[in-house]
């Protein structure tokens, strides 16, 4: 008995699981931890802080250590003698060990303030991918509000195809009911059979959008097919649908303030001025001094290895100076390089401007057109409903044909699908209009 009870409770907890139901805010939240583009983005960002590390200690010393070791070998080096006394010693070396060291420092004193002026160039680099990342972290916003609101509205959708599935099945049995008494022809049994089959085709074509859109959603949140899924969005209330709508002029402002692809594109501006500084740089002299030291030995030597390395120990000190004559264009290449970044950063700018300013006017568009014809749809519905009721319960009693009761259904279908696209529609585009003004998506 208990392990039945324990089954029970094991179960209840995994279709509870199953059943959990994400907010739009948890998507938010969970796509900006777990995105995989994000990540790469901040990934971006670290090795823009390491390059400019490098930069920086390009201003330091360098100080080096090299030593070099060698055998030689030579195999007709003739017997030297050496009298001593009475006794005379006999010696060959045909090997020979050499060994070398040097320690080696230098340091630019001037050459021409590149170097000052690579950091901040690529100071103005990592601003630039810090705001590549939160135009990304945005994107994925905004592509996440849209596929979540698509989701409530098919999900809605299906539950008005439903009714009507549930209406016309009604509606066949009744016809079948009254062909037997007699009452309706053969042929509008077919047509309510016809009927019943394209609401029950609408039923499943709903569903299919609905899986198809949380599989978009889940792909954005990095989850894959065993992770059970499914969105927790409320019916919007007619407040949301109605809410004041910012104007476009104001709504574009703000825009320019806030959104990065702008400040991004100012700074990309920036960026090619510091470039076309550094390029012209290059015309002018490099100022720089090397210090040395170093010693060797050798094993062919009668001195000792300290000694030799005291008597062999050398030191030096110079003033290098270059001053570029003819470089192969190099340095004009590079300048007018810069200069046509220049105007092409210029011509993003503008672009982007033009971009952001047609997006938010297509939002406030649809977003008003979206209210309109939110109410307009809703009186069109209630309108078409009690026409619907009128129809179907003349059809009962013999007082409608077949023909009738089809326009109605679909009069009714028609002013459903309007209102649900209309109300959704406004929905997301008066918040996503006030996303691109630096608010919080809120359905």
């Amino acid at each position: 008995m208990r392990i039945r009870i324990l089954f029970l409770l094991m179960l209840l907890a995994g279709t509870t699981f199953a059943q959990q139901a994400w907010t739009l805010q948890e998507c938010l939240d969970y796509a900006l931890k777990h995105n995989i583009q994000v990540q790469k983005n901040r990934i971006s960002e670290e090795r823009g802080e390491v390059t400019l590390w490098q930069d920086k200690g390009a201003l330091f010393p360098s100080l080096s250590f090299s030593t070099s070791h060698s055998v030689g070998y030579r195999p007709f080096t003739e017997v030297m003698s050496v009298v001593q006394g009475t006794q005379v010693t006999n010696t060959r070396n045909n090997v020979t060990y050499q060994g070398s060291y040097g320690l080696n420092a230098s340091v630019t004193l001037w050459n021409g303030g590149i170097n000052y002026k690579n950091i901040k160039e690529q100071e103005l680099q990592n601003r630039i991918t810090a705001l590549t990342t939160e135009q990304s972290e945005l994107s994925i916003q905004e592509q996440i509000a849209k596929l979540y609101v698509q989701i409530m509205y098919t999900r809605e959708a299906k539950r008005v195809n439903e009714q009507l599935l549930s209406t016309a099945q009604s509606q066949y049995d009744r016809g079948v009911e009254m062909m037997k008494q007699g009452q309706l022809a053969k042929a509008d049994v077919t047509q309510l059979e016809a009927q019943l089959n394209s609401a029950q085709y609408s039923v499943v074509n709903s569903e299919t959008l609905l899986a198809n859109y949380k599989r978009q959603l889940k792909a954005l949140l990095e989850l894959d097919l065993n992770t059970p899924f499914d969105v927790a969005g409320n019916v919007p209330s007619d407040e949301q649908v109605l809410a004041l709508v910012p104007s476009a002029q104001e709504a574009y402002a703000k825009a320019l303030e806030v959104r990065p692809e702008i400040k991004s594109a100012e700074l990309d501006i920036e960026a090619a001025d510091m470039q076309l500084n550094i390029a012209k740089r290059g015309y002018l002299p490099t100022i720089g001094i090397s210090a040395s030291l170093g010693s060797n030995h050798s094993s062919g030597s009668d001195q000792k290895w300290g000694e030799q390395m005291k008597t062999n120990l050398n030191m030096s000190a110079g003033l290098n100076f270059s001053v570029p004559i003819f470089d192969n264009r190099r340095n004009a290449s590079n300048v007018k390089t810069a200069k046509l970044q220049q105007l092409s950063s210029k011509l993003d700018l503008q672009d982007k401007k033009n971009t952001l300013s047609s997006t938010i006017e297509q939002y406030w568009l649809d977003a008003n057109n979206g209210q309109q014809n939110y109410i307009a749809a809703k009186a069109r519905v209630k309108s078409q409903e009690a026409s619907y009721e009128l129809l179907n319960e003349q059809f009962q009693n013999g007082l409608k044909n077949i023909v009738d009761v089809l326009q109605g259904r679909d009069n009714v279908l028609s002013a459903e699908q309007d209102m649900l696209q209309s109300k959704y529609m406004a929905l997301l585009n008066i918040q996503l209009l006030k996303f691109y003004t630096g608010e919080k998506i809120e359905l």
